[in-house]
């Protein structure tokens, strides 16, 4: 089948290469703007512009994918579908009837739940046993068309957003190779979904990642493996006499034990910081201090002189 991809993130390639092995030929790939990154800002063209620039691959990087200019140019690469990816703009209702059988998407949750751009994370903040992946027709609604295909898989207890985004690509990318073959042949099953089983999942700004001490430690130690990598779960060391410091969060497991002042430093060793929290208490195995690198506590310990009663939280009181 004549194909148009549309994605830009690291775990949408995947998709694009199943497609490739499959023997379609993929007419152009859509993906983002180089933007400025790093310390330096220097210009970084996104994942997919990468890989499809290395197999030989047309690349088109619209500001707007909806501009008439840009629509004329894909219309006259007469895809018969497209696949779309964490792709990163809404495609509108011309876009969308474009293709001779219209266009497909490639969603990490089981829809209808999680519908939104951060799925993955959304899972895990939500406890969820497990997820998945969907491939569903496109329409106007973001993530609200018939669904094609799914596949379950089980969140494990200590996965990060970014690890289970890195496991469901691959799946997904299979998936979709046999989604892709049934709608060739005619033996597409769509099946709608039902709206009222539906929930939010989107997107977070940096300061999403802010740890609320009063809330439960078992909702906490989700919170800091669903905002790994994006936005990082942070807090802030408070001490008498010194300015805070920013604290990102990579690793955090909860414990029980009796609490009193949420934020509030109960033990402090090589084996982790145990923090007060609305219930039980957290304890912060991996940090990475504002400026430095991600280290095992015992080693921001060593340079660190924190202690009981040392206490964490906002940069300044709310």
């Amino acid at each position: 089948m004549r194909i148009v991809f549309l994605g830009t993130p690291d775990f949408a390639v995947p998709a694009l290469e199943s497609l490739l092995d499959a023997g379609h030929e993929v007419a152009g790939v859509v993906t983002q703007p180089d933007r400025s990154r790093g310390r330096h800002r220097h210009p970084t063209p996104p994942p997919v512009k990468v890989f499809a620039a290395s197999r030989g691959l047309r690349v088109c990087q619209p500001e707007s994918v909806n501009a008439p200019a840009f629509r004329e140019e894909l219309a006259r690469l007469a895809p018969e579908l497209a696949v779309v990816v964490a792709f990163g703009q809404k495609l509108g209702r011309r876009l969308l009837r474009l293709p001779r059988h219209g266009c497909i998407n490639v969603h990490f949750s089981l829809l209808p739940r999680h519908r939104g751009a951060a799925p993955v994370a959304h899972a895990i903040l939500a406890g969820d046993a497990e997820t998945g992946v969907t491939i569903l027709r496109m329409t106007e609604t973001i993530d609200a068309g018939d669904v094609l295909a799914q596949e379950t898989t089980p969140i494990g207890p200590r996965e990060t957003a970014g690890q289970l985004a890195e496991r469901l690509a691959p799946l997904g990318a299979c998936l979709l190779v046999k989604a892709i073959s049934s709608l060739a042949a005619g033996h597409a099953q769509p099946v709608p979904q039902d709206p009222a089983k539906s929930t939010p999942a989107p997107s977070f700004d940096k300061e999403d990642g802010a740890i609320a001490w009063a809330r439960p430690a078992d909702c906490l130690a989700r919170f800091v493996r669903a905002m790994n990598p994006w936005p990082g779960a942070f807090t802030f060391w408070t001490r008498a006499g010194c300015p805070p410091l920013r604290l990102v969060v990579h690793e955090a497991e909860a414990a029980a034990g009796r609490t009193t002042q949420p934020g509030r430093i109960v033990s402090a060793d090589g084996t982790g910081i145990g923090v007060e929290t609305g219930e039980g208490i957290l304890r912060m195995v991996t940090l990475q201090p504002a400026g430095g690198r991600a280290m095992p506590v015992g080693d921001f310990l060593r340079g660190h002189p924190l202690s009981a009663g040392h206490t964490f939280g906002p940069a300044s009181p709310a």
